[in-house]
């Protein structure tokens, strides 16, 4: 296949198979699902972690190599959240409605980062000097096992449904501390240990009773909407089963009655055998632009071996993956010769419900569609949810080929 051409060696072997407080330090064996147990790899080495709790309680997790006991000596009230959930009965979906957000951090300066670590002029989020990945509970959640109904409203009549609490957990991902750095900056082995994070994360916010859906994510860019320049992620723990992971699931229910097949196994294999939109592919993985991309530049990325979330994934998978994604991150940034803002987010099984059904798999997606121009959710997209776009898939996977990363050259 030609599509890989000059690109990194490990990039070029095709293969054909396709609480703010107290959280669980593990996974209870009677809590235990797939997405908390499966993927542990015979004799991997236990992800080198140590937890702490900040000036007001929340919880902060630091990996990799750990830093020095370093106390939270700022003063801070304790957190309040006001987020409660109701329900859109023409829609049939939850809106979450978080008032307390606005008075949230909003684009600092590099000196007054709260993402960065602490000095002793300036205490910040990190208490630490230095991290190499740090997780802590969002001082502005929108969702929080904290949060509490709201008072009942005697005016309410059907087709309503009384509010619910905006329960469930969000939690900031500091991949680096380097204030200037990206994802696409970082070596192979911080990469893999990124990825480590999330599949921990995904498994113990997956145990907390609330939640239904664990979702890992990155914004990158303030054309996105980011108000926080520091190089980070986040991962929001649902209490209920999101709008767009309930259309994949019928979907793939749907396919399955009609044809005894997987879905997503089926679209992977006919990207694969089409090869126009294929952008890369390695040992485990396969990177592809959709057929029906609704982004100017949009790329999914699937493991060759089916699995429903990340913890699942095995060591030579992730491992793979670290390499992959990176790849996949920088030739982004050549597309205009300057970082590209984008959204990556990784869509994984319900924590409960028809877990079969799903796939687990990476949409990275930006809304530049050239050099000095953005796409805009206009009319038809934000009014009526009928994408738009100014550019064919096959043109951007050409593109995102050609600027594969010469052969020899290391990533990070």
């Amino acid at each position: 296949m030609s599509t890989t051409d000059g690109a990194d060696a490990s990039l070029r072997t095709p293969t054909s198979a396709r609480n703010p407080g107290d959280e669980p330090a593990a996974v209870p064996a009677d809590r235990r699902t797939a997405s908390s147990s499966a993927g542990a790899g015979e004799g991997r080495p236990e992800l080198s972690q140590s937890t702490t709790r900040l000036a007001d309680g929340r919880t902060l997790h630091y990996y990799g190599v750990l830093p020095e006991p370093a106390a939270d000596r700022r003063e801070l009230p304790a957190v309040s959240t006001s987020s409660q959930m109701r329900h859109d009965p023409i829609l049939d979906e939850w809106v979450v409605m978080a008032s307390h957000r606005q008075s949230r951090t909003f684009l600092p300066p590099t000196d007054q980062c709260p993402l960065c670590p602490s000095t002793p002029q300036r205490q910040t989020e990190i208490p630490a000097s230095s991290y190499d990945v740090a997780v802590f509970e969002n001082r502005f959640p929108s969702l929080s096992t904290g949060a509490v109904a709201p008072p009942a409203d005697p005016r309410l009549v059907a087709p309503f449904e009384p509010a619910r609490a905006g329960s469930g957990r969000c939690e900031v991902v500091c991949i680096t501390s380097d204030h200037q750095a990206s994802f696409a900056d970082l070596s192979p082995e911080h990469a893999r240990l990124v990825i480590d994070v999330w599949a921990e994360r995904t498994a113990a916010i997956g145990a907390i009773p609330e939640v239904e859906q664990v979702f890992c994510f990155e914004n990158r860019g303030v054309e996105i909407g980011v108000t926080l320049g520091h190089p980070h992620g986040q991962i929001y723990g649902y209490p209920f089963l999101t709008p767009r992971s309930s259309q994949m699931l019928a979907s793939a229910r749907r396919y399955r009655a009609e044809h005894d097949r997987d879905l997503f196994d089926d679209v992977v294999a006919a990207e694969r055998a089409d090869e126009s939109r294929t952008v890369l592919e390695s040992e485990h993985w396969y990177a592809f632009v959709p057929r029906a991309a609704r982004w100017p530049v949009e790329v999914h990325l699937y493991p060759k071996q089916r699995h429903l979330d990340l913890p699942e994934l095995s060591d030579a998978e992730r491992d793979d993956l670290a390499v992959v994604y990176l790849e996949l991150l920088q030739r982004l940034d050549r597309l205009y010769d300057a970082p590209l803002p984008y959204i990556a987010a990784w869509h994984q099984a319900p924590v409960r419900i028809e877990r079969d059904l799903a796939s687990l798999h990476l949409e990275l997606f930006s809304i530049r569609r050239s050099a000095d121009k953005l796409k805009y959710l206009a009319g038809s997209e934000s009014g009526m949810g009928a994408f738009i776009t100014d550019v064919l898939p096959e043109a951007v996977a050409e593109r995102l080929r050609s600027l594969a990363t010469p052969a020899g050259v290391d990533h990070g």
